[in-house]
């Protein structure tokens, strides 16, 4: 799919057994930061309106999102340890496939454990630890290296 012919696609609420994604926003490109368009999630406990954490996904492989990746997630504290991040990965994925998208960039920080034991657990493979360029604004906030995963991921 060309980058103008862009559309961001029906999924507003996707279901699990034990959480729900329900969309938030949807972020357009924005060119000039070199930003991809992202699908922004709440994510749930199953059939509530609790939230525990949150998920996106950018559409796209610009340079960028080599960095950032194309999943970003975060658990709230309290509800850790329950691998809600690996199963809104996997809820996640059917967006993904439906921006032909079959392969996904995921980053974290060399020392966020639970994050890199994430990627493993959906059978992401990491690609290589990396230094930043210190031109972008991962670097700019403090940040120094990251690990890439690819998740090969199929319907």
């Amino acid at each position: 799919m060309k980058k103008h012919d862009f559309q961001f696609l029906s999924f507003d609420s996707i279901k699990g057994t034990e959480i729900d994604l329900l969309l938030e926003r949807k972020v357009p490109e924005n060119k000039s930061k070199g930003y991809v368009p992202a699908y922004w999630y709440a994510i749930n406990l199953a059939g509530t309106n609790q939230t525990i954490g949150t998920i996106d996904l950018r559409i796209g492989s610009k340079s960028l999102v080599y960095y950032g990746g194309n999943i970003g997630y975060a658990i709230d504290k309290k509800y850790r340890g329950n691998n809600y991040a690996a199963k809104a990965c996997r809820l996640l994925k059917q967006v993904a496939l439906a921006h032909d998208m079959n392969e996904l960039i995921i980053t974290c920080n060399p020392e966020n454990i639970a994050s890199n034991k994430t990627c493993l657990r959906i059978g992401a493979e990491l690609i290589e630890i990396v230094d930043l360029p210190t031109n972008i604004d991962m670097y700019l906030e403090g940040e120094r290296q990251k690990c890439i995963y690819k998740w090969r991921i199929s319907s």
